[in-house]
This record gives structure tokens, sequence and C-alpha cells, in this order.
């Protein structure tokens, strides 16, 4: 087993703290149109013990709906492997590998995952305190901003064999989500194997009763050269006008700036209940096979356009239940688990 880029917060936390935590996997098929969004969950509210969730959901452009899956087990299920990241039950998320059952549900899913990282591991925030200190109250680190994918994936009687998809792995925690957030990923633009990728969070965080602009953090790796995009002292620069299905962009760093869009076809996109751990929920809608058009400015350099077409992942997490996507029938919290 390879050396762990990342470690789980969770057996940390105080007996009356409140977390959430959440390693994840996403791969899509090169020529995009069919992806997997794994991941492997805990929630622990205040004054009760953590217990984890394993979310699996497969994306087909050809398909009427995403096929999802989840099951919550109780906490006793739930460890930190000597050497992993996260085991419930007999489910793991360890380096290189994340194998597991969802077997609950109309469309019980299972998978055997293998991943090579083609990247080093990115932290979105540029100091080290921010990590450590209180706020900002949720975490963000990619162990595997960029790696491939092999494996094999069951949802209900469908096989599905990865091979060699192009992905990440990502892990957030925090003792509270933010108010709003987008998450966006794109790899595999114009199949480009030189290892382009765009891997970015952006948040709109309460305080004293208002709610921040969005502040972005993340990295835009272009040939083969990583460039920071975003941060507090750009908030006035960043741009998101973000919508269920969608997303235009404008993304500033140093020495550069990146404008785009992505959109995906709501049948295209899942819907989810995500429990604050303290109390109340978001509404979260993903899809891993979105398309996301990019245009990156540099002094000096003519412009770069990429496109990631049904290969990108967006996701939105709101307070709001109108947004028209259907919900995945299956709760979030500890009443949920097994």
């Amino acid at each position: 087993m390879t050396e762990p880029r990342t470690h789980a917060r969770f057996p940390e936390a105080a007996a009356g703290a409140a977390l959430y935590e959440s390693f994840y996997v996403k791969a899509c098929r090169p020529d995009g149109g069919l992806g997997v969004w794994i991941r492997y969950t805990v929630l622990k509210p205040p004054g009760a013990p953590a217990a984890g969730s394993l979310w699996c959901t497969l994306f087909d452009a050809a398909a009427p709906a995403p096929a999802a899956a989840k099951v919550t087990l109780a906490p006793d299920r739930l460890r930190r492997p000597a050497g992993g990241y996260l085991a419930v039950g007999a489910a793991s998320f360890e380096p290189g590998r994340v194998a597991g059952a969802a077997s609950a549900g109309p469309t019980p899913a299972a998978w055997d995952l293998r991943f090579e990282p083609t990247a080093a591991a990115y932290d979105h925030f540029p100091r080290a305190w921010m990590y450590r200190a209180p706020v900002p109250r949720t975490k963000l680190h990619s162990p595997y901003p960029a790696v491939r994918v092999d494996g094999d994936l069951t949802m209900g009687d469908r096989r599905v064999r990865l091979d060699g998809w192009p992905g990440m792995v990502g892990h957030n925690w925090g003792s509270q989500h933010a108010e709003r957030w987008v998450w966006l990923h794109g790899a595999g633009f114009g199949g480009r194997d030189d290892g382009t990728f765009l891997d970015v969070a952006a948040g709109r965080v309460r305080l004293g009763g208002r709610t921040t602009p969005f502040v972005a953090n993340g990295v835009l790796s272009l040939d083969g050269v990583r460039h920071q995009l975003g941060g507090l002292t750009r908030t006035r620069a960043t741009h998101l006008a973000e919508r269920p299905d969608g997303c235009r962009f404008r993304l500033p760093g140093r020495g550069v700036t990146v404008e785009g869009d992505v959109e995906a076809p709501r049948k295209d996109l899942v819907g989810w209940v995500y429990a604050d751990p303290a109390g109340g929920r978001h509404d979260t809608v993903n899809c891993s096979i979105a398309t996301m058009r990019m245009v990156v400015h540099r002094p000096g350099h003519d412009p770069v356009e990429l496109e990631s077409a049904r290969g990108a992942a967006y996701e939105l997490g709101m307070r709001e239940r109108d947004h028209g996507v259907p919900l995945q029938p299956y709760p979030d919290g500890p009443q949920a688990a097994d």
C-alpha cells in the first residue's frame, strides 16, 4: 500500500463537536457520457457518535436519469483503518483503492476500483493555519486531483468496466457546510493527456446574519504548470452565476484568469439531501458528465480554449427546495443508520 496523502479527522473530534467528513472519487469514460461518483461520508452531531454512509451514482447520458444507491451504517461500523482513509462496514477507502457496496434500495451497487495518481496532492487553502483554525468551517483538500481509474462497478443488474478513466479523489471536512457552494472539476479536455485539469470549490458563508459573496479556492493545471485560483484577496474579481443545471464562472489567479461555463441536461443531475451536522439540511445536485468550456487568459500568451464534453463534474449545494431536481429517496443523518 502506498503512503496516505491525507487522513480522516473524525476520530479526533471532541464528544460535543459537530463534524462532517467526505472522501470521494469521480471518474468519467475518456470520451465522456458515462461517469461514476462514489462518496464515503461521516456525520457526527454534537454529543452523538459519528456514523458512516456509502453513496454511489452512475451517470449515463444515454439513460433517462442517473442510477443511485446509498446506505448508512451504525456508528460501530465506522473506523479509520491502519494505512487507509475510511472504512464503513466492509467497505474501504484507501490509497490506490476504493471497494465496497451499498446494497439497500431499488438499485444496489458494488464497486472495486483502483486509482493511480497522475498529479501531486493539492491544498485548496494557501495557508496551513486555515486547516487548523475554526474558520473556515469547511476544509478542502484534493489528495489526488488527477487519477486514472480501473476496475468494476455494478449498479442493479448492470456491470460497468472502468479502464483508465480520468478522474480525481477529494477530501473535505468541517463543523458546518457552507451556506451555498459550487464544485467544479474538469479533465480530459479534448483528449489532452498533458496533466491539464481544473479543480475549484467556491462557497458563500453565513456570518452575523449576512451571507458573504462567493470565495473560490482551487487550481488550474495547464501544460504541467499549476495556477492557483481565487482566494480572499480576489473575491471582488470572482464571479459565479450558478443555477441547478450549470454555472458561468470567472476565476482570477496570479497571472491568469479562467472564464467559462459548465452545464448538464436536467435529466443527468442527481439530487441528494446533505444533513448539516448541527441540524438543518442542504439540497445538493451533482453531475459527473457535465460539459465544461473555458478560456484561459495569461499576459503575453494567446488565449487557450478548453472543452470537456460530458466529462466534467458540477455540484451545487443550496438551501432552496424549488430547484426541480428529484431527490434520491435516502435520508441523511443518524436516523438513516441501519
